[in-house]
């Protein structure tokens, strides 16, 4: 079995521009949301997608699974969980929720991330730096 990492949570407060003329936050931005939670991710585990990018290389996401639960308002203090799934030396897995502090939950996902040569457009071994990780 791979090894699951919990990542440190990202809290998230809404604001007008998250939201749609209703108020409550657009579907596409939980996806904003996760992404930010998966670059801090890489970030506290030093991993730089600008110095990937000067290799041609890139993190894409694969493939997205969202269940939306309850819909989070403009004001609303999330916290987005994650934690995470190596599948292979260039893919892992996330799996991400938004709560909130009473443990509400609002949207579920799970993430297939890649690794990519930016030119070829084929998966690319993860730096050994993030291989570490999930030792």
């Amino acid at each position: 079995m791979n090894k699951i990492i919990k990542c440190n949570d990202l809290n998230i407060t809404t604001y007008i521009e998250d939201t749609d003329f209703q108020g409550f936050v657009y579907h596409a931005n939980y996806l904003k949301f996760f992404e930010r939670a998966r670059s801090d991710f890489l970030s506290q585990n030093k991993i730089s997608q600008k110095a990937l990018r000067k290799n041609n290389l890139a993190f894409v996401v694969k493939k997205v699974n969202m269940n939306f639960i309850s819909a989070a308002e403009l004001g609303y203090d999330l916290i987005v969980k994650s934690s995470v799934e190596k599948k292979s030396n260039a893919r892992m897995i996330f799996s991400q929720k938004i709560i909130n502090s009473s443990n509400k939950n609002f949207v579920e996902a799970t993430i297939d991330v890649c690794l990519i040569n930016l030119i070829t457009k084929k998966p690319q071994k993860f730096p050994d730096d993030l291989l570490l990780i999930f030792e």
